[in-house]
């Protein structure tokens, strides 16, 4: 939920020369529509199990993979994210990640939602993300917490 991942994933991705996988778009790719249109034309139900079905796929040695924010809130999804993946959370403030994402319409959790509903939800996330085996600091420019990632990824 705007903490940087897909940014962050991507620049560690290219600096190990490793495959890189966001499941957000891998999900508009297999929906054949964005997450906004599935959202709007199904349901978050819908977008839920497409990431489900997809999540397993992307999960391969030497690949890096940016989660979107909610899936790891499924404890099947969260289990096998766990175990088979080096597991980081980019650790962002509320604030920060409000001033990044509450003018992006791509975003339906958060557009036409108040900073308070928003912020509800990535509390109610919050402690799942602090159960990953790694943190780093998201409010740093996205090259540093690649740097760091990158360093506990290749440990």
């Amino acid at each position: 939920m705007g903490a940087g991942k897909t940014l962050v994933g991507a620049l560690v991705a290219e600096r190990s020369h490793s495959p890189f996988y966001d499941l957000d778009h891998l999900v508009e790719d297999k929906a054949g529509m964005s997450i906004q249109e599935l959202f709007a034309t199904h349901s978050e139900e819908a977008f839920r199990a497409f990431e489900k079905a997809t999540l397993p796929t992307v999960l391969r040695p030497g690949a890096v993979v940016a989660l979107g924010g909610g899936v790891t809130i499924d404890d099947d999804n969260w289990r096998l994210v766990s175990t088979e993946a080096t597991t980081v959370y980019i650790e962002a403030p509320f604030g920060t990640i409000w001033e990044r994402i509450h003018h992006l319409p791509g975003r339906p959790l958060a557009f036409n939602r108040t900073a308070a509903e928003v912020e509800a939800l990535f509390e109610r996330r919050r402690a799942r993300y602090e159960e990953a085996a790694n943190r780093v600091d998201g409010t740093r420019p996205a090259g540093l917490v690649a740097d760091e990632v990158l360093k506990i990824w290749s440990a």
